[in-house]
């Protein structure tokens, strides 16, 4: 992954391109661009708060290890709807300190190893999923906590300082109270593990709130952060400026129809209000525009009204770009002709 300050290929001079090619997703150079486009990330206020927490928590472990000191683990909780932009956050969050932590799962050595709970998320599955992402090879028929005993073996001769869990609020779903204080419990064990205590770093829907509140003894050890739904108003200019950082990451110009506050306005809801899902319908769009008409493209809200219906099948009626009321739009439906209830749905 790349950040905002490291260069992407330059562009072609404009007579070396002709805008009316319909080859240009051929173009290498493009498609370098695009790929220059997904990997941008532009951070929000939570992931500076995520980013200083995590560096805190680092740095103290550091330096108790060098003291002799026995470390008390803490541990992170990103919560926030599906599409805030958590997964990501904490993919460019293990990017910026690749160079302070070992990551590569592929060395002697991994101090951050992070995984998606499985499904069904029982203690056992679990831990043989984490057993796979330490690199350990689990294949056997051992009860949940002789495989977490394996983990923690693991856990020390890997070095792993931290232990990422994607999608955690599967821990507790459709689990019984007593599976839900097992879950609880194994978490703690991770933390107060006396030979090598591990932090946790657990991002997954507002659910996921219900585990951690679940013991107070854990809940004092979790450092919260949200990621909150995106403001209609209040996030408009900060909209503008991201679709302009995009633009610029791609060499194009930006027309003056997605440089307005309606347009952010129409954005944002497109995206059902969720940072993650803006930024992707944003590259999407650009990607678009490069692909269709080249470096001469200029970015306009038709892009993104080709993206939407592209996206979600939406009818011009119905797509959030072009449709009057789009208010009344729901983003997150696929084929939505807005015609009345849904097969199978009561009037």
């Amino acid at each position: 992954m790349i950040g905002a300050d490291q260069t992407i290929p330059r562009k072609p001079r404009r007579r070396a391109m002709n805008k009316h090619s319909k080859k240009f997703q051929f173009d290498k150079i493009i498609r370098k661009t695009v790929q220059s486009l997904r990997q941008l990330y532009i951070p929000l206020s939570e992931y500076d708060k995520l980013d200083a927490r995590f560096g805190s928590i680092l740095e103290q472990r550091r330096a108790d290890e060098a003291d002799g000191v026995a470390f008390q683990a803490r541990s992170i909780m990103l919560v926030g709807p599906s599409g805030s932009g958590k997964t990501t956050a904490v993919r460019y969050l293990k990017h910026k300190y690749r160079h302070a932590l070992a990551t590569d799962p592929e060395k002697e050595f991994c101090e951050f190893v992070d995984l998606q709970v499985p499904s069904p998320a029982t203690m056992k599955f679990v831990g043989a999923a984490t057993l796979r992402a330490l690199g350990y090879p689990y294949a056997g028929n051992k009860q949940g906590p002789a495989i977490w005993d394996q983990v923690k073996v693991q856990l020390k001769l890997r070095r792993t300082l931290f232990l990422g869990f994607d999608e955690a609020q599967d821990l507790a779903r459709y689990q019984t109270e007593k599976e839900r204080q097992s879950v609880v419990n194994t978490l703690k064990s991770l933390m107060e593990n006396s030979v090598w205590p591990v932090g946790l770093l657990l991002s997954g829907m507002p659910d996921l709130k219900k585990i951690v509140n679940q013991d107070a003894q854990l809940a004092r050890r979790v450092d919260p952060i949200e990621f909150k739904r995106l403001h209609a108003v209040r996030d408009v200019e900060h909209v503008i400026k991201i679709v302009q950082r995009y633009a610029d990451r791609a060499q194009i110009d930006v027309d003056a129809s997605v440089r307005n506050e309606a347009f952010a306005m129409r954005l944002i809801h497109a995206a059902d209000y969720q940072f993650g899902l803006l930024a992707e319908i944003v590259v999407l769009a650009v990607s678009h525009a490069l692909f269709t008409e080249g470096f001469e493209a200029k970015l306009g809200i038709r892009h993104f009204a080709e993206v939407y219906s592209e996206r979600n099948g939406a009818e011009a009626w119905m797509n959030v770009f072009i449709a009057e009321d789009y208010g009344r739009i729901n983003p997150r439906k696929l084929l939505d002709d807005g015609d009345g209830p849904e097969d199978g749905e009561d009037a």
